[in-house]
């Protein structure tokens, strides 16, 4: 079986862990320290289902409800991860409008998308509920998952999802739920 190119847009307001969980994904290893990113793309291979993929991670700058997403973000990108911290309404409340913009951007009704709620670790400083993450992401038709960067914990998961999630869009239906899904 070919491989099969997918590149994906991580976006999110600044410091919701957009760099950690791609390089925890991609490398193995949690960085801790934050330098806010201008743009990185990664590459992985991986293999959902059989299928191997090449993964281009985009991973983009934080944005906040100002930020003009550059058009790059609209082309050549099969999916979105969306994450926002559990500890930050802020990062909560920029997600959603992130999520018109990319729909105002691409001119399309519905594109794949994981719902991500990063920072599980910290769940004694928890402000956002799980409740509220599953909500939001019913209205997007989304996926979401809650995850740890620090921990490792189902970073995997949302990019193997992601790549479900494209599947689907693209009419390959290949379900396997993720071991984090939270719906």
């Amino acid at each position: 079986m070919p491989l099969k190119q997918r590149k994906i847009a991580i976006m999110g307001y600044r410091s919701v862990g957009k760099s950690s969980l791609s390089i925890q994904f991609v490398e193995g290893q949690f960085v801790d320290s934050y330098d806010p990113t201008i743009e990185n793309t990664f590459v992985k291979t991986t293999k959902v289902n059989n299928q191997e993929y090449e993964l281009k991670l985009v991973d983009t700058a934080g944005q906040d409800e100002y930020s003009i997403l550059p058009t790059q973000y609209s082309m050549d990108i099969h999916g979105y991860v969306l994450v926002y911290s559990i500890t930050s309404p802020k990062s909560f409340e920029i997600i959603q409008i992130i999520y018109d913009k990319l729909l105002d951007m691409t001119g399309k009704v519905h594109v794949p998308i994981v719902l991500v709620g990063n920072k599980k670790d910290l769940h004694m400083n928890r402000v956002i509920t799980q409740e509220e993450g599953h909500r939001l992401a019913e209205t997007w038709k989304a996926v979401f998952l809650e995850a740890s960067a620090k921990q490792n914990e189902c970073v995997s998961d949302i990019f193997h999802t992601m790549l479900m999630e494209i599947e689907k869009e693209n009419g390959n239906v290949t379900q396997k739920k993720p071991s984090c899904s939270i719906s």
